[in-house]
């Protein structure tokens, strides 16, 4: 692991934020239309909402280890699925829009 040097401290590289892509899958059963919902609220908490289930954004280790333990809450093992594209930068992504261009995160780049 490498360090910086951060306002006379040592910081790992744990300290800074990483970007993130959330996508999920909620299986629309009638427990589903419960939980749907309830994921949709939390990411929101976290992350700015780009397209029906995904979801961007910076989040430190920490935050993101909340947000894991709040999902884990409500994600069901056997039916439902969420994975998590993590970058150290968003620059080191190229985002290609095809057909509607609803770029929320815009302001930001």
């Amino acid at each position: 692991m490498s360090h910086l040097k951060y306002g006379g401290e040592l910081w790992g590289e744990e300290a800074f934020n990483m970007y993130n892509i959330l996508v999920y899958d909620i299986v629309m059963d009638e427990r589903g239309k419960k939980v749907l919902p309830k994921v949709y609220k939390t990411c929101k908490k976290y992350l700015t909402h780009i397209q029906n289930s995904v979801f961007e954004g910076e989040l430190s280790k920490a935050q993101l280890f909340q947000l894991e333990l709040e999902l884990k809450k409500h994600i069901r093992q056997d039916k439902d699925s969420l994975i998590i594209f993590k970058a150290r930068n968003k620059r080191w992504l190229d985002k290609e829009f095809w057909g509607k261009k609803d770029d929320k995160m815009s302001h930001f780049i």
